[in-house]
C-alpha cells in the first residue's frame, strides 16, 4: 500500500516531535538545575540581582522572559522590576522582558508547536487569528490592554496564524505598556512612598483595564474573542450593547 503522506513528511514530524520534548526537557532542566524555581521573589533579586551590574540586568531580563514565555504572570516580572531596579529602570528591563517571552513563544508556536497548540485550543486559536487579521498592530494593541485573557495563549496564536512577526511585536510591546507601569510602580513602592505608589498603581491598573475594554467594544468592528472572555467583557454592559445595536 502507497502512503499518501509525502516522503519525509513522517520524519519530519517526528524530528519536530523529538525538538518539542527537548525544549521542554531544557526548561525542566533549567528551572530545576539552575534554581529558577525559587527565581523571581524578592530574595532571588536581593543575592543575584541587585549590585550585579549589566550581568544581574541580563540575568533579570533572561529569567523574566523565560517565565513570561511559558505562561507565568507578566505582572510578576514587572513587579520585582520595579523592586529590583526603581521606577525607570524596571519599566525597561521588564518590557524587555515581556517583549523577548512574547517572540519566543510566537515563534515556538510557529516552527515547533503549530500541531500542538492548534489541536489543544482549535476554536479559541480560531477566534484569536481571526481577530488580529487585518490590521495586525492596531489588534495585538487592543488585545493586549484588555484586563483578562490569556496572555501566553494571543503569543501562541500570533504564532500559528498568519500574521506579520513585527506588527504583532510592536502592537504587544504598546499594549503591555500600561500594565507594566502600573506594576513596576507597585513593586518600587516597597522601596519608597508605598502608600502613595500602591494607591496610585491601584488607579492607574483600574483606568487601563476600563480604557481597555472600552476600547475594545468600540473597535472591535464585529470580531470576538473566546466566550468566556466575551462573558467577562460584557458582564454588566447589556444595557450598553442594547444602545449601541439600536443607535
Amino acid at each position: 500500500m502507497i502512503s499518501p503522506l509525502p516522503p519525509g513528511f513522517r520524519l519530519r514530524v517526528l524530528l519536530r516531535g523529538l525538538v518539542l520534548i527537548a525544549t521542554l526537557v531544557a526548561v525542566g532542566f533549567l528551572i530545576e538545575g539552575f534554581g529558577f524555581r525559587d527565581a523571581l521573589d524578592t530574595s532571588w533579586i536581593d543575592s543575584q540581582i541587585r549590585g550585579k551590574g549589566l550581568s544581574g540586568d541580563a540575568l533579570f531580563v533572561v529569567v523574566g522572559a523565560l517565565f513570561a514565555g511559558i505562561g507565568l504572570p507578566r505582572q510578576a516580572v514587572c513587579f520585582l522590576g520595579g523592586y529590583a531596579f526603581g521606577f525607570a529602570e524596571g519599566v525597561l528591563w521588564s518590557s524587555l522582558a515581556s517583549v523577548l517571552g512574547c517572540i519566543g513563544a510566537f515563534y515556538y508556536a510557529r516552527f515547533l508547536g503549530r500541531s500542538l497548540v492548534v489541536t489543544r485550543f482549535p476554536e479559541r486559536i480560531a477566534r484569536l487569528d481571526a481577530f488580529l487579521a487585518g490590521n495586525t498592530f492596531s489588534m495585538s494593541l487592543l488585545l493586549r490592554l484588555l484586563p483578562v485573557g490569556s496572555n501566553l495563549l494571543a503569543n501562541l496564536a500570533g504564532g500559528v496564524s498568519g500574521v506579520r512577526a513585527v506588527p504583532f511585536f510592536l502592537g504587544s510591546a504598546l499594549g503591555y505598556l500600561p500594565q507594566t507601569l502600573v506594576f513596576v510602580l507597585l513593586g518600587s513602592g516597597i522601596q519608597v512612598d508605598p502608600v502613595f505608589r500602591i494607591g496610585s498603581s491601584v488607579i492607574l491598573f483600574i483606568a487601563s483595564g476600563v480604557l481597555g475594554v472600552w476600547l475594545y467594544r468600540r473597535y472591535r468592528h464585529g470580531r470576538r474573542l473566546d466566550a468566556e472572555t466575551e462573558a467577562a467583557l460584557d458582564e454588566g454592559n447589556s444595557g450598553d450593547d442594547v444602545a449601541t445595536r439600536s443607535g
